[in-house]
């Protein structure tokens, strides 16, 4: 898992730093602006303990430039857990609280992303925070935004493969 999550880190630095050298020769004016989006997530956790995950999210983008953006994200995610032999676990419901930072790295439209942030446990009687992290990529156009993202969550000793699909508008 600590291979998984050092690839992911360094995949997100080398396509940041091409995104950022290519910007240096592009100089263009542009309408800084803010995006809003709503999501519907569903996910994989990557333990034993959990089996699907499922949620919904709201994100604020600004577009530093055409190719950049810094997000903040927040909604619900509810990780549904597997029957322990007889034993009754209950499902973890948490609001997440991310920022990032997306580029665009080919034809204005697929992107990488990475957020950091905290998961606040809410349902059930559980009462954690989390430190989580998330990188991705995806695909956007002007009204929807299709990505996939590994999701880590400290405490609460899992992490995700997620799919998100969103619609997306200019404020």
């Amino acid at each position: 898992m600590r291979n998984l999550k050092m690839l992911c880190l360094a995949a997100f630095a080398l396509l940041y730093a091409n995104t950022t050298f290519a910007q240096d020769s592009e100089v263009q004016k542009y309408d800084q602006g803010f995006r809003l989006g709503f999501g519907l997530n569903g996910g994989i956790p990557t333990d034993n303990d959990y089996r699907w995950s499922l949620g919904g999210d709201v994100r604020l983008q600004y577009d530093l430039t055409k190719k950049t953006s810094l997000t903040l994200t927040t909604g619900f995610t509810n990780l549904f857990m597997k029957d322990q032999d007889g034993i009754e676990v209950k499902d973890l419901g948490f609001i997440p609280a991310k920022a990032g930072f997306k580029a665009f790295v080919w034809e204005d439209q697929f992107y990488v992303l990475g957020e950091v942030g905290a998961g606040f446990a809410v349902t059930n009687g559980y009462d954690q925070t989390t430190f989580l992290w998330a990188p991705g990529i995806g695909y956007a156009n002007k009204y929807i935004d299709i990505s996939v993202r590994y999701e880590d969550y400290n405490k609460f000793n899992t992490n995700q493969v997620a799919l998100r699909l969103a619609y997306g508008f200019k404020l």
